[in-house]
This record gives structure tokens, sequence and C-alpha cells, in this order.
């Protein structure tokens, strides 16, 4: 197990990382809390959509711009930002998805965590 912060800090993270998402626009917010299953290795996922790989390259970037003026955290690991179709940010124990609309139908994450406690976020617009 990696997990290094305690359960109010995850909270407090997946918060200000849905509060980067929705500066940039992102669509169809999901917050899936996996602290009840064994087999998960983050206490929450925070899965978005944008429109464009622009957009999702420009969410990303906010995320951590926010996360970092909020509660002076970095990301751990980044992946995906060639191509922008999927970028995760990896804090440890919270990780953010970040999909280009198309790409998220594709690969169903929501499905694979399904037995994770699902909150759906309202979109801002």
């Amino acid at each position: 197990m990696r997990k290094r912060k305690d359960t109010e800090a995850s909270e407090l993270l997946y918060k200000a990382i849905v509060e980067g998402m929705q500066e940039n626009k992102a669509q169809d917010i999901v917050v899936l809390d996996l602290r009840k299953l064994s087999s998960a290795v983050c206490d929450y996922f925070v899965i978005c959509s944008g429109e464009s790989s622009t957009q999702v390259d420009g969410i990303a970037n906010s995320v951590a711009r926010f996360t970092r003026k909020e509660l002076q955290e970095k990301p751990w690991h980044i992946e995906g930002k060639t191509n922008s179709e999927w970028i995760l940010l990896d804090y440890i124990d919270v990780v953010c998805h970040i999909f280009y609309k198309d790409a998220r139908k594709f690969y169903e994450l929501e499905e694979l965590w399904a037995d994770g406690e699902r909150t759906n976020i309202p979109n801002i617009n």
C-alpha cells in the first residue's frame, strides 16, 4: 500500500480537485469513494470529461494549479499529457482522471469500480 494521508486530507484534496475541474468547465464529474474496497489503491477517484483534447489539457492544468494554490499539493505522477485523451493526475490517495469524452465511454472506468460509492457532481454552465 502507498497511502500516506488521513481520510480528512483525502476529502479536502478530492474537493479541491473538483473545484479545479469546475474552474475549466469540466463535464460529468464523478467522485468514486473507494475507501471500503479492499482492492482499492487509493481513497478516491475523481473523473470528468472534456469536449476536446485542448480542454482536457486545460482541465489538468487547472486542477494542478488549484491544488497547489489551495493545499500546496502537487501530483506525485502524471500520465497522458502527450495526447490529452486521458490524463491521470496521481495524488497518491486521490487519483484524478480527465477524459476526452469518447475515451471515457470506451474505458468505462466508473463501471470497473462500480462497487465504490458514487457521487455525481452537477455540471456548472
